[in-house]
């Protein structure tokens, strides 16, 4: 499915919508460029999860996690050298851990990653408008 998104505001809203309706075991794989709405996107997910903490990526720690309705764990995985890295973290016990798992730069660890994760995909189209973004769910 493919949402346009025309300013960053309408990036934040559909993250909204989709963090509202997530599930306990749910794993949201995001992926776009740098400074393509990634955060904005995040920051929207996680207030629709009712998480009320300032929502930042987690670049360099990897994982913040917070409270909900659900428990929320945020990946950025940008930063990792080796998949195995994620395993060092406990990557599996969030993954079982009754939550909500949204990983940025989730491509970088594909190999580990179940089949059914819910994959976000977030691009520009400039020539339509410097906010506009085209945002796919799979």
């Amino acid at each position: 499915m493919k949402i346009e998104s025309y300013k960053e505001k309408d990036t934040y809203n559909i993250g909204y919508s989709m963090g509202q309706k997530a599930k306990s075991g749910e794993i949201y794989c995001l992926s776009g460029d740098l400074g393509v709405g990634k955060t904005v996107f995040t920051q929207g997910f996680a207030a629709g999860l009712g998480v009320v903490d300032i929502v930042n990526s987690p670049t360099f720690t990897i994982v913040h996690e917070y409270n909900g309705k659900l428990p929320f764990y945020h990946f950025d995985v940008y930063r990792i050298s080796d998949v195995e890295e994620m395993y060092d973290i406990g990557f599996e016990e969030y993954l079982e851990g009754g939550g909500v798992c949204l990983i940025e730069w989730a491509e970088l660890i594909k190999a580990i990653l179940p089949s059914d994760c819910i994959k976000v995909k977030i691009k520009k189209d400039l020539s339509k408008n410097f906010d506009y973004r085209e945002i796919y769910i799979s």
